[in-house]
């Protein structure tokens, strides 16, 4: 008897079907349309990681559906770490973190994306750029960075110089520089003669000594780190 119970058991969980977003445009389009943390799946079932999600403000007509990758606000979470650490990720998605560079290259093998990076001062002004196409590729090409069809909301084309670089970190240097960037400008990066933007730099509350800080050089120079600073993505429309 309990045998037959299990046969008939067997279609049922064959045929059951489990909601595994792969970024927050998958969310967004099954109802979730609140900004949060949220978890989603880009390595599969059982490797699920939390992100925040910019779903947008109700009735914006091209807003929402953005997958934070990285963020900065208040200087709690350290970003000078290792290469383990930036490839599987770190910090808390309810305020600063990184994705990792695994979870990044596996969301943009899978789709084709979108960039925007937003930026605020300590004065309260706020910039960003916008990228029509993204994509992070493999760690045995060194995590290299591509992107292109930049639109400017104030920032200015700082990024460019890194399109092309590999990832590099104090314990692992891809960089085209003679010395290690990630170790002289104290953070993660793509960089590569070493930098013009400095996302991952020291938390430095408004004033940088020259370079370490949460640089964006065409927006405010190389002395001056960043309030807060985030990148988000999303599939191409």
């Amino acid at each position: 008897m309990d045998f037959i119970v299990f046969l008939l058991l067997i279609p049922v969980a064959a045929c059951s079907q489990v909601f595994l977003p792969v970024d927050c445009n998958d969310l967004y389009n099954r109802g979730f349309g609140h900004s949060g943390v949220y978890s989603i799946y880009p390595a599969g079932p059982i490797s699920p990681v939390q992100v925040h999600c910019d779903m947008g403000c109700e009735g914006e007509p091209d807003g929402g559906k953005w997958t934070v990758i990285q963020r900065r606000m208040d200087g709690s979470i350290n970003f000078y770490r290792g290469w383990d650490q930036y490839k599987t990720g770190f910090g808390q998605a309810s305020g600063e973190y990184w994705l990792g560079l695994e979870n990044i290259h596996l969301l943009t093998q899978r789709k084709s994306y979108e960039l925007r990076i937003e930026m605020e001062d300590f004065e309260g002004a706020k910039a960003y750029v916008h990228y029509s196409s993204f994509s992070v590729g493999p760690e045995q090409e060194g995590y290299k960075l591509s992107f292109s069809g930049f639109k400017d909301g104030g920032a200015g084309p700082s990024l460019t110089e890194h399109d092309g670089q590999k990832f590099s970190t104090f314990d692992k240097d891809q960089d085209t520089h003679s010395s290690n960037c990630a170790k002289t400008y104290l953070g993660g990066w793509w960089y590569g003669e070493c930098h013009s933007v400095n996302v991952n730099g020291m938390y430095l509350w408004g004033s940088s000594i020259y370079g370490i800080g949460i640089n964006w050089s065409s927006w405010k120079g190389y002395e001056y780190s960043l309030k807060a600073i985030a990148m988000k993505i999303r599939p191409k429309a």
